[in-house]
């Protein structure tokens, strides 16, 4: 049997989604591993999942990636590979060196290696010699997957060819977020005027989340009855957003929901009437797709990748620029009083969520199986 094998840092609910949607397209003479490299994550507290319909090994239990040295990493993944005759791999993080040692090891072995990445140039400030450096970390890969219209651009520029890129790679199981709220997606379930605003992020700088307490605050001087804004994550900068809440007088609006699991946060969204993602600097956006799954809304800040693809301004959501308090307050302020608008634009979310859905996942990397063989 020759093996498809997905390496990531650690499992979440979505790294489930993907391989189980991939294993769902594939016979039994092509098995799907998925390699977790360490039990626990460094970035996120959800608890390490395994699915029934592919196989999942931990590399270094008990261990997170401060604890392994690149080269530890680099062969235990490819002996991992190796025993699971694999064919294909596809790798995360591959501007890490134990990553990019790992990849070239494999090619080298007759492996088909891709990149899985959602990069866009316009995350962060960019400079020449590292995008020169970070292109020579392509060097071993066959293959990529990426997710919308920017990160595929990026990859194009630090020179992975065009039909050497399929898309969607974040994505997750639509059905299953359905299934884990308990009640109907939006404009159905929880009525219109029970519904709260939504943020669903780490706090942490780049999620922006004074500026969005701050065009809460806006929002909250224009209507006469505002809805609760419901805050969930954890982070280092939760004491001094408590702070902030107080210093604008919202103690009693605003609901700190601390870090909650897939299933509570499927929950949450039932009962929420849009999800706010104001980010400075965000690649993707999961929580987007969770979102739409629900029917919800999205309004989002426009360095968000998952603009791309999965959201129109005024169609199923509004694009808003990062430090734009003032326009994000207005959106807020208009689908919280316009209910024929919320449901219009929910119906249209619906329609979008299967953008976002694991199957578009299994598709590309079909795509790119079937293109190296």
């Amino acid at each position: 049997m020759i093996g498809i094998v997905f390496v990531w840092d650690n499992f979440g609910p979505m790294h489930v989604d993907r391989c189980e949607a991939v294993s769902a397209t594939t016979d039994t003479s092509s098995p799907v591993i998925g390699i977790e490299l360490y039990s626990t994550s460094d970035t996120y507290d959800w608890v390490s999942e395994s699915g029934s319909s592919f196989q999942k090994r931990t590399l270094f239990p008990g261990k997170s990636n401060k604890d392994v040295g690149a080269l530890k990493l680099a062969l235990g993944i490819v002996a991992a590979c190796r025993r699971a005759k694999a064919r294909h791999v596809f790798l995360c993080h591959y501007d890490l060196p134990g990553i990019f040692i790992a990849a070239s090891l494999l090619r080298l072995t007759g492996c088909r290696v891709h990149a899985m990445a959602c990069s866009k140039f316009d995350d962060q400030e960019r400079r020449l010699w590292r995008e020169v450096a970070k292109s020579l970390f392509f060097l071993p890969y066959h293959g990529a997957l990426s997710s919308g219209r920017r990160a595929r651009d990026y990859m194009r520029f630090l020179g992975v060819g065009r039909k050497m890129i399929a898309n969607e790679y974040n994505t997750l199981s639509i059905d299953r977020i359905r299934k884990l709220a308990g009640k109907p997606a939006a404009p159905n379930g929880t009525a219109f005027a029970d519904r709260h605003f939504s943020i669903v992020a780490r706090l942490v700088e780049k999620k922006n989340l004074f500026m969005a307490l701050e065009a809460y605050g806006l929002y909250c001087a224009t209507v006469d009855r505002p809805r609760p804004l419901h805050l969930c994550g954890s982070g280092p900068l939760e004491a001094q957003l408590r702070q902030k809440v107080g210093e604008l007088g919202l103690g009693d609006k605003v609901v700190f929901r601390g870090f909650l699991q897939t299933r509570e946060i499927a929950g949450v969204l039932a009962d929420t009437l849009a999800l706010l993602l104001p980010s400075t600097e965000e690649q993707f956006g999961n929580v987007v797709i969770e979102a739409q799954a629900m029917g919800l809304p999205v309004i989002l800040s426009n360095v968000c990748g998952a603009c791309d693809r999965l959201i129109r301004s005024g169609v199923n959501g509004f694009v808003v620029e990062p430090d734009n308090p003032q326009g994000l307050a207005f959106f807020m302020t208009i689908v919280s009083r316009d209910r024929d608008l919320w449901t219009t634009m929910s119906l249209s979310a619906t329609e979008f969520a299967s953008r976002g859905d694991s199957a578009r996942f299994a598709e590309a990397v079909s795509l790119l199986v079937a293109g190296a063989d």
